[in-house]
């Protein structure tokens, strides 16, 4: 096996390893932004949601209060507004949803079901816990939840969700008198969930690590592709050189011309160590024959 076969074979090893180790560690920073991104989008929907329920609250709630009393009006319900902020959103990002899953709602569209009791359960069993962050499957993809509890901390909540007789006639005319009742003060009776598609980011992700791992290796390539240049010209063409002069010399090839000598480095030293060598052979040899040709006369 050649000199240069062999730096090749460490090369190319030590190159693997190198795209290896730098391809895990630019696919875990990548996947670690792709999430960051996410979160960061679910978090400015969730904040929009409870901005637009806390205008509703101290702007619109008390412009309906009048009208209350003659027709039930759900755009008075902070709930029901920040729902159809979203429905507006979500006709241009249909992957987006939110959502006031609540386990006895008063409007069943809010009722909470499947995965989403599960998260309303989690928030009861850790009522400490303010946020819930999981993934799940959905038909377009992987996704993202965030979810924040929803708890009973406000009195006048109560006067339309603690029992139908307190509640308003309207109310009780709009959606009846089975749902929507027996809350009491700190319960948590819901949660707002946010949930955000995670294919897009995942996919920019992946392309930037395509992109990155496919200049890597062209720079490898690059490079290899120099130090074999260089290889052949700094070491292998003299060490070349240097093998055809010893193999005259040891042929007995008289008058074999000296190495050229160019550098001070190692392969000059030993060009100059070789020429050093060929003159003291030549001068044995020299001094050899002389001797021979004296004994003879």
């Amino acid at each position: 096996m050649g000199l240069r076969m062999k730096f090749n074979l460490v090369l190319s090893f030590t190159s693997l390893i190198g795209l290896l180790a730098a391809g895990l560690f630019t696919y875990n920073a990548l996947q670690k932004n792709a999430r960051e991104e996410i979160l960061e989008s679910a978090r400015i929907m969730m904040e929009s949601a409870v901005a637009v329920r806390g205008y509703t609250v101290s702007e619109i709630r008390p412009l309906l209060a009048v009208q209350q009393r003659r027709q039930f009006m759900p755009q008075s319900v902070p709930a029901y507004a920040a729902t159809r902020y979203v429905s507006e959103f979500r006709k241009n990002y249909p992957e987006f949803s939110y959502k006031e899953a609540t386990l006895n709602p008063t409007n069943p569209a809010d009722r909470a079901v499947g995965w989403e009791a599960d998260v309303v359960s989690w928030f009861r069993d850790h009522p400490d816990e303010k946020e819930l962050i999981g993934e799940r499957m959905t038909p377009t993809g992987r996704a993202l939840y965030m979810g924040h509890p929803i708890q009973i901390t406000d009195e006048k909540c109560l006067v339309c969700h603690s029992t139908p007789a307190e509640a308003p006639p309207t109310l009780i005319e709009t959606y009846g008198d089975d749902n929507g009742f027996g809350w009491k003060m700190n319960e948590i009776i819901g949660a707002q969930i946010v949930q955000v598609p995670m294919s897009l980011p995942l996919q920019r992700a992946r392309s930037a690590l395509i992109t990155f791992m496919g200049s890597l290796i062209v720079a490898f390539l690059l490079v290899a592709l120099l130090l074999n240049i260089m290889l052949h010209k700094i070491v292998i063409k003299p060490v070349q050189a240097l093998s055809a002069k010893a193999d005259a010399m040891s042929m007995g090839t008289q008058n074999v011309e000296e190495l050229e000598v160019v550098g001070n480095d190692e392969m000059a030293a030993l060009a100059r160590s070789f020429n050093r060598m060929h003159r003291s052979l030549d001068s044995a040899m020299k001094m050899l024959d002389d001797g021979t040709v004296l004994r003879r006369e």
